[in-house]
């Protein structure tokens, strides 16, 4: 018996060629963007005020032939804008915002530059999908650690005291009189910091596995001025220390634990009885056709290339992936030994979900 081959579109076929070029482009550019942040070229370009070349080059201290490209490539791709009669370039100041501005929920480069920093690992990936095995978090290089915080912080500066914590039951009260809180899985301490410096009253505790991390949020917390009350330890999420805490906090961290029930039982054991467990975890939704959008595709790169990997290098690896939904959230809730979960904050990069005993 013999089947007919389906014929070819070949419009289809081109669409769908010239869409794979924009998005070599796409990944070219996320280099781009990280050179252009790290070199000072949008800040040089942050007043809008049109812009040549060499004059670009004169104001960051570069070789003009890179700027000229460099430039190129942003106005081909959309980032400034350029005119051929004048042969100069402008950054639109929204655009200004969003490359320069560290502290706006806009701000781009931190996540360009956890992209750039995964990408940059991929071949390890590569070796453990053959093999089954994972990557951990401390093995990969600086760019996805510095970027991750980069990326997070300015959503957890513009929601996390105004808006997060203020949408659990009864915790500002507490935070405000002088509560106990640990903060899981801190990495470089933003959100533990945050937090210190909003509820004076209060005492944190951060944890995290990987040393490097932990050191850096020790002198960032010094440097803020709250080192005297905060503590930083390092520890996973099955063993960090304390007990009778008023609020147990995880920042997009959960699904990235090869054990996450573990760690609910071992917060299950360090909340108090009328405590809470916030998790913060990236916005999904619960079935896949949920998350086909932009920022549910970038979060599944992410789910395959960084944190699904980071899961599997631990014991147990469950894999709830980085678009895990609140459906599995609370299942490792329930089975972790809590009994009250709801959904309280979203934003379009996270939700806010609340765990109670």
């Amino acid at each position: 018996m013999t089947t007919t081959r389906p014929e070819v579109d070949t419009d289809k076929l081109m669409q769908f060629v010239f869409r794979a070029v924009d998005e070599v482009g796409a990944t070219l550019n996320a280099a781009l963007v990280v050179m252009g942040d790290k070199l000072g070229y949008y800040r040089a370009m942050a007043s809008g005020e049109p812009i040549s070349a060499a004059e670009l080059a004169d104001r960051s201290g570069t070789a003009e032939p890179y700027v000229r490209e460099w430039l190129n490539a942003q106005a081909a791709g959309g980032y400034v804008t350029y005119d051929p009669t004048t042969s100069r370039y402008a950054l639109p100041l929204e655009h200004a915002v969003a490359l320069t501005v560290e502290n706006s929920p806009a701000f781009l480069p931190g996540m360009f530059q956890i992209a750039l920093g995964t990408v940059h690992d991929a071949g390890r990936v590569l070796d453990a999908a053959r093999s089954g095995s994972g990557v951990g978090w401390h093995e990969h290089n600086t760019d996805v650690h510095v970027g991750c915080e980069r990326f997070f912080r300015p959503n957890y500066e513009a929601n996390l005291i105004e808006s997060w914590l203020p949408a659990l039951d009864g915790v500002t009260a507490k935070l405000r009189a002088g509560a106990r809180v640990a903060d899981v899985g801190c990495g470089h301490g933003a959100s533990t910091i945050l937090m210190a410096q909003a509820f004076p009253n209060s005492a944190f505790t951060g944890s995290d596995y990987h040393p490097e991390s932990i050191r850096v949020a020790r002198e960032r917390a010094a440097a803020a001025g709250v080192g005297d009350r905060v503590t930083f330890e390092v520890a996973s999420a099955a063993d960090f220390g304390g007990t009778g805490y008023d609020l147990v906090t995880m920042f997009d961290c959960l699904h990235d634990m090869g054990d996450p029930v573990g760690a609910a039982r071992h917060v299950r054991d360090a909340v108090a009885a009328d405590g809470t467990w916030m998790i913060v975890e990236p916005m999904a939704g619960d079935h896949v056709e949920d998350n086909l959008n932009p920022v549910g595709r970038t979060y599944y790169g992410f789910s395959t290339l960084l944190c699904t990997p980071a899961s599997l290098s631990q014991d147990v690896g469950l894999a709830l992936g980085t678009q895990a939904g609140p459906a599995r959230i609370r299942d490792v809730a329930v089975a972790g030994g809590f009994t009250r979960f709801a959904g309280v904050a979203a934003t379009p990069f996270n939700q806010v979900l609340e765990v109670r005993p």
